[in-house]
């Protein structure tokens, strides 16, 4: 097991560093020739850095808390995944305590990507990233200290459930009990910017029981997922890939009632490609016939906001026997589908909690 380990330990180092290779040597200079731009700090004028310090003022500092590292202080629990930044201190604080580091925890209700207003860049689209922000100014955190480092990190953890389905009596009380503690399992990896400090990396690497081959040092934001809504705020549709449109048969074009095309013979939908609207008008009509007696569904992935457990709820409710076969080990979706067996058991519908083990979407 140790040497699988390793080898996937390399192999995705490779891919993370090509990642990162591509992001800065062919996106984000094809994109500043577009017009489309990421401004790091040394690029900013004084027009936007007046901007840009507003809005930390305004919208950043209220909401994060530095936390200095001394004994009365100990490193906190970070959460899977979240944006941190270790910062390298010199001197006292306001209160005469002495602390080398500290650590400032970025909210997830802070945007990752800051879009600056038109008239302030040279290009039609601007944007600046949260980290470069703090960076800039996290010295108005630390009042009366000198700010040695500060450098970005996050930390992933072992975000499995450990529950054997066959050793207890109440699977979904078991897994309820589990989830809180999702996002502080045992860290496997931790990503840093390539700027960091040889002492900081270590200090970290030791807070985390993290070796050298569980650390990642990226050139950029070390949550690229963020990204992914910069092409909403980029209204260039000659940048993007055509939207997609998934079609209907025939069979249901043809009649508002999917138990008349049934009828006229058997449909095969295939999704993505085809619409899963059928599914849910499927669903829903179900739900209102009166001719509907029974539903019988095997549930995996709902979703906080489904449409189809809301069908599912109201057949319940419009007195049909509902049987949903609900799986309860769904990863990173037990909690959705622990509240969805919640409201439909309170309608009376049946609910059979498993594992189920050929999955049936």
């Amino acid at each position: 097991a140790r040497e699988v380990y390793r080898l996937v330990s390399d192999e995705v180092h490779a891919i993370v560093k090509e990642q990162y290779a591509l992001l800065n040597e062919e996106i984000l200079p094809q994109l500043a020739t577009e017009g489309i731009r990421f401004l790091k700090r040394g690029d900013w004028n004084d027009a936007q850095r007046e901007w840009i310090r507003g809005f930390f003022f305004r919208e950043v500092m209220p909401v994060i808390t530095p936390i200095g590292l001394d004994p009365s202080h100990p490193f906190p629990r970070v959460l899977n995944k979240s944006l941190n930044f270790a910062v390298e201190l010199e001197g006292r604080d306001a209160f005469g305590r002495s602390s080398g580091a500290a650590i400032v925890q970025a909210p997830r209700v802070l945007p990752r990507v800051i879009r600056l207003p038109r008239e302030l860049g040279d290009s039609e689209y601007a944007f600046v990233f949260l980290s470069s922000i703090l960076h800039e100014f996290v010295h108005e955190l630390f009042a009366g200290m000198k700010v040695l480092g500060c450098y970005q990190f996050r930390v992933t953890r072992n975000s499995n459930l450990f529950v054997d389905e066959e050793e207890i009596t109440n699977l979904r009380a078991k897994i309820q009990g589990e989830l809180p503690q999702r996002h502080f399992g045992d860290a496997v990896r931790l990503e840093v910017a390539n700027s960091c400090s040889e002492a900081m990396t270590q200090f970290l690497l030791g807070q985390f029981n993290l070796s050298e081959s569980d650390l990642y040092r990226v050139a950029g934001p070390v949550n690229l997922v963020r990204l992914m809504q910069v092409p909403d705020w980029v209204l260039r549709s000659d940048l993007k890939f055509q939207p997609f449109n998934p079609g209907t048969p025939k069979a249901l074009q043809k009649c508002h009632s999917v138990f008349d095309s049934i009828r006229g013979g058997d449909i095969l939908l295939h999704h993505p490609y085809q619409s899963f609207n059928s599914v849910i008008e499927l669903l829903e009509q179900s739900a209102n016939d009166p001719l509907v007696v029974a539903i019988k569904m095997t549930v995996y992935r709902t979703g906080t906001d489904s449409v189809l457990m809301q069908s599912l709820l109201r057949a319940a409710q419009n007195g049909k026997e509902v049987t949903v076969v609900v799986e309860l080990m769904a990863r990173f979706d037990e909690e959705a589908n622990i509240g969805w067996a919640t409201k439909l058991e309170e309608v009376g519908a049946h609910v059979v909690y498993g594992v189920v083990g050929y999955k049936t979407h």
